[in-house]
């Protein structure tokens, strides 16, 4: 009975420690983090085309939908559409942020062209080139 007790004990706190590892590494929370932080953060997943990216900049979250499409030689993310999270809250975003934005996401996805939704369409003069 004790030693019955004592394997249960044990795996109770193996469940405690990963739950509290998979709160510590949760990508969602990283992301919370950063925007209170007001820092640069992008999540993504690089192997799903169909899951939207995430990023926060300056306290603003931005949400970039993904769409697949052909290249010269293979199927690669062709166009991002990106959306603020809360286009109301923009106030003191420029243009340089923007472009800094645009050149992260061009790391990730060089073939990609990016297509900013309003109110931020109207902010860019020039779309950004990727120097391949």
């Amino acid at each position: 009975m004790i030693i019955l007790f004592r394997l249960l004990l044990l795996i109770a706190i193996a469940f405690i420690v990963y739950t509290v590892y998979k709160f510590i590494v949760n990508p969602k929370r990283k992301l919370e983090i950063a925007r209170d932080k007001k820092d640069f953060y992008f999540h993504d997943n690089l192997d799903n085309t169909k899951q939207n990216l995430l990023m926060t900049y300056k306290g603003y979250v931005f949400e970039g939908e993904k769409y697949l499409g052909t290249t010269d030689h293979s199927l690669e993310v062709v166009n991002i559409s990106v959306s603020a999270s809360n286009p109301e809250q923009l106030q003191g975003l420029d243009r340089e942020d923007i472009y800094f934005l645009e050149k992260e996401i061009l790391i990730r996805y060089p073939h990609a062209s990016i297509e900013w939704k309003y109110p931020i369409n109207r902010l860019i003069i020039y779309p950004l080139k990727n120097d391949d």
